[in-house]
């Protein structure tokens, strides 16, 4: 039976409940930035100054946010994005989320470092769903990991670039991160605190990474984990090895963790399909602009390549204004992962529902104030002038290269 979520009606009321239920190392490793923690806070507080403009006596009947995202119809343009961890907010947390964007009608994409295995979802989901990959240095784990994800009828490919070390994040070293948690007396007492999830949490077998443990080489239990993970992230990722990955792959291919626009060309350039402006949600690099203050150079130079590729954008959206800001300036589709998180932590799968509702329903109301019905006609006549320029004083157009 469906929650009567009616009263909550921002992403922050979830954000809040959420907090409340999660245990703290779990809520930190979702609500947190590397380091000083700048982009982070950047990524959201740079939509808030880009302003909108309001029309007014234009019809507002047959409003639509329905869209594609690399062929894939979609309800509006958002996308879940693969997010660690996922099955530590809610137990089972990946199928929940799963089940609640087949039925909104969005794309979900489910990460490497999962709990829910990519077995797991493709039992309890019948919609085709996106995997995202980490390249790690075992060669025979990877190629086994995209037999898996083809096994699985997954319709794309995610190949996250930037993360081939792993940034500086003060809260997850201090946490002790690690899941299941620790038994240590801090993680007890707070376990204490957080009785819904600790319930939750026994009524599944689903506590460590489902697409690692009994998969990778001399990993086969939660204590060969640890030193397993901290090797095989691979430094030598490079562009020399996204043609090898998309030919292991041969489907629809999104390079996710873009924000230059000369690594947008060698994007469009390596074949992919979608590209998502991302900064890892602020938790890699520290002092990078935000997504969105990147995202029009990028646009600009993909349109002067003649590129068909895709850009999406990801990493600060927290409504469906933010939605519409990003499609407004170019980006053909967004990928939520806090926003749903929040709602997974809070409520489960009538959480994430809750989450997509609220952003549909916000964005379509903005969308009518601008005077326009259609979310493919938008452009950036929505915006007042000036707003966005603001944001990129240190970020002046880069030429595209030419060799």
């Amino acid at each position: 039976m469906k929650k009567d979520l009616s009263k909550v009606t921002e992403i922050e009321d979830l954000r809040r409940v959420a907090e409340r239920k999660i245990p703290r190392m779990f809520y930190d490793y979702v609500d947190s930035g590397s380091w000083t923690e700048t982009t982070y806070r950047n990524n959201e507080t740079d939509f808030d100054r880009i302003k909108l403009r309001q029309r007014v006596l234009v019809n507002m009947e047959g409003r639509s946010l329905a869209t594609t995202m690399v062929g894939a119809e979609t309800s509006m343009p958002v996308a879940i994005a693969p997010t660690g961890f996922t099955g530590m907010m809610w137990a089972d947390g990946e199928i929940h989320a799963a089940r609640a964007a087949e039925k909104f009608g969005v794309p979900f994409s489910l990460s490497t470092m999962s709990i829910c295995s990519i077995e797991d979802v493709a039992r309890h989901t019948s919609a085709p769903f996106w995997f995202q990959l980490y390249v790690m240095r075992d060669q025979d784990f990877m190629a086994n990991l995209i037999r898996r994800a083809k096994a699985a009828n997954c319709s794309a490919l995610i190949l996250t670039a930037d993360l081939q070390v792993l940034g500086q994040r003060h809260k997850d070293i201090k946490n002790g991160l690690s899941a299941p948690p620790k038994p240590t007396l801090a993680n007890i007492l707070n376990l204490m605190t957080k009785p819904e999830w600790c319930f939750n949490m026994l009524g599944t077998k689903r506590r460590t990474f489902g697409n690692i443990v009994g998969h990778a080489k001399d990993v086969e239990d939660i204590s060969s984990l640890s030193a397993w993970t901290a090797e095989q992230f691979d430094p030598r990722l490079s562009w020399d090895d996204v043609a090898r990955i998309k030919d292991a792959w041969g489907g629809k291919l999104i390079i996710k963790g873009i924000m230059e626009p000369e690594d947008a060309i060698l994007a469009a350039r390596s074949g992919a399909d979608a590209l998502v402006v991302s900064n890892h949600g602020g938790r890699q690099l520290d002092g990078a602009p935000s997504s969105i203050a990147a995202l029009s150079d990028i646009v600009q130079a993909i349109h002067a390549e003649n590129s068909n590729i895709e850009v999406w954008l990801d990493s600060g959206i927290r409504s469906g204004q933010d939605v519409l800001k990003a499609i407004s300036l170019g980006a053909k589709g967004t990928m939520i992962g806090r926003a749903f998180l929040y709602g997974l932590g809070a409520y489960g799968e009538d959480g994430v529902r809750r989450a997509l509702e609220i952003i549909h329903k916000e964005c379509d109301i903005s969308m009518a104030f601008c005077g326009h019905t259609d979310i493919n006609q938008v452009t950036d006549d929505i915006l007042v002038k000036g707003t966005y320029e603001q944001l990129k004083t240190a970020l002046p157009y880069v030429s595209p290269m030419r060799w």
